[in-house]
């Protein structure tokens, strides 16, 4: 029995050695029987391969190479960036370049220059101009000193709520402009808060509170509205600032104004650059505040564009300031990145 199963082991052993010598080309018994019974499938297609690729002529292994890794197809960068573009030139860009040629259109029809020509030559174009930037100018100053006061008060002089104040910045951005006039208009217009309390003291007729009809009216709605986007800025930079700083300063006797002075303002100054730029360009483009507080005589470039596409239906004139405008607006900004990427901002 022992003869029988040895020979039984043998002729097993002898077939598995045989389907791994007609795989691999190795005529070694025992190899082979120890190859097959370990790895199993794997290693007999592994050597199927390795003996298919070592039996081909190099004429044959040149014009057929084996198998390699997976080459990943990646899609071109340029292919991702189609869509959005493709939306921003439908919503913005198609637009504006309608804009840009009704201004080069006549009403005679054709193409001419001579719409700028008209609106360059009118006073109303100029006195536009000249009030839009004054009061652009105004009331960027005006925020800019009053919103890095406010800012100083609020990062480094502890008082009750101060979080809150700050945070109630956050959500102030968020209102609209009108709103705010609409406030001023409760306080400070002819049948407002002050005006009626003026006469109810003194028995007057009237209050002596009528500025907000006029541009200093404008000027102060405009600063109350856009005071917080400087302040933003100032206060993210503040929350930065080391106030080790400030304590050896004050240790080496050094006054508040000087801290603020050689200390506070040179790290504030990229946060105003920022907030003050910002500012500048919205102001040139305000149109509810000026149209809310009814000041006459006030009329700034996006007012003139209303009066001459709505109310007149000069749409060239229209286009041709709106333009202008845009053409102001882009400069500006385009100031604004030159100057702060050279301060590092």
């Amino acid at each position: 029995m022992t003869a029988a199963t040895t020979g039984a082991a043998a002729t097993s052993t002898t077939g598995t050695s045989t389907t791994g010598t007609s795989t691999t080309g190795t005529s070694t018994t025992g190899t082979s029987t120890t190859g097959t019974s370990t790895t199993g499938t794997s290693t007999t297609g592994t050597t199927a391969t390795t003996g298919a690729a070592a039996s081909r002529t190099p004429a044959e292994q040149a014009s057929c190479p084996g198998p390699g890794p997976a080459r990943s197809r990646s899609v071109p960068t340029w292919v991702w960036a189609l869509p959005p573009v493709a939306v921003l030139a439908l919503a913005f860009l198609y637009p504006l370049a309608l804009v840009v040629q009704q201004s080069f259109t006549p009403d005679e029809g054709g193409v001419s220059l001579d719409p700028y020509a008209d609106v360059f030559a009118s006073e109303v174009f100029r006195e536009a101009l000249t009030t839009t930037v004054w009061l652009a100018v105004g009331s960027t100053v005006g925020c800019l000193v009053l919103g890095f006061v406010l800012a100083l008060v609020i990062a480094f002089v502890p008082f009750p709520g101060g979080k809150a104040v700050a945070r109630f910045i956050d959500v102030f951005l968020s209102f609209p402009s009108f709103l705010i006039t609409l406030a001023l208009l409760f306080v400070y217009g002819s049948v407002g808060m002050a005006n009626g309390l003026w006469t109810d003291v003194t028995g007057a007729a009237e209050g002596p509170f009528h500025f907000l009809t006029t541009p200093w009216g404008v000027l102060l709605a405009e600063i109350t509205y856009f005071t917080p986007f400087v302040m933003r800025p100032l206060l993210a930079a503040f929350s930065q600032l080391d106030t080790s700083q400030l304590e050896v300063a004050s240790s080496l006797g050094a006054g508040p104004v000087r801290i603020i002075r050689q200390v506070i303002l040179p790290e504030a100054l990229p946060a105003l650059a920022a907030g003050g730029s910002l500012v500048l360009v919205m102001c040139l483009n305000e149109f509810g505040i000026v149209l809310f507080t009814g000041a006459k005589g006030v009329t700034t470039l996006p007012m003139l564009v209303y009066s001459k596409a709505i109310l007149e239906s000069d749409y060239p004139a229209a286009c041709v300031v709106a333009v202008v405008n845009i053409a102001i607006s882009v400069g500006l900004y385009s100031l604004y990145r030159v100057v702060s990427r050279r301060a590092g901002a």
